[in-house]
């Protein structure tokens, strides 16, 4: 069964730091497009970050981009998130997400992906 872990969220004041951590179960992920989303109360689900599979190229959403950086480990089955300048509306669960193919791209879409983690926490106070 795959299982895709978050960790690292927690509570943090404005303009702190934070690193979230996605650990794969299979090492099949290591060349699967990768992805965060997050969902703040009350909103959608939103596109964050996404890191290609084998050539490691990064795409991030307007409002991630310039602060936060997604990177991977394939020695560790593991897929990163550095969220740094971090803002009050950062503030919502992040979720990581895995396509199911090595041939595909990363997306923006969250329905593009098949595989997703049980999300971590993140709070921002200002």
């Amino acid at each position: 069964q795959v299982q895709l872990v978050e960790s690292g969220g927690g509570l943090v004041q404005a303009g702190g730091s934070l690193r979230l951590s996605c650990a794969a179960s299979r090492r099949t992920f290591n060349n699967y497009p990768m992805a965060w989303f997050r969902q703040a109360p009350g909103k959608e689900r939103e596109f964050v970050a996404a890191v290609s599979g084998t050539d490691a190229n990064t795409y991030y959403s307007d409002s991630a981009r310039g602060r936060f950086s997604i990177s991977r480990d394939n020695a560790k089955n593991t897929v990163y998130l550095q969220m740094n300048s971090l803002k009050p509306d950062d503030t919502a669960v992040y979720f990581c997400a895995a396509r199911n193919s090595i041939l595909l791209r990363p997306t923006t879409p969250q329905s593009d992906y098949a595989y997703w983690g049980q999300g971590t926490q993140v709070t921002v106070s200002s």
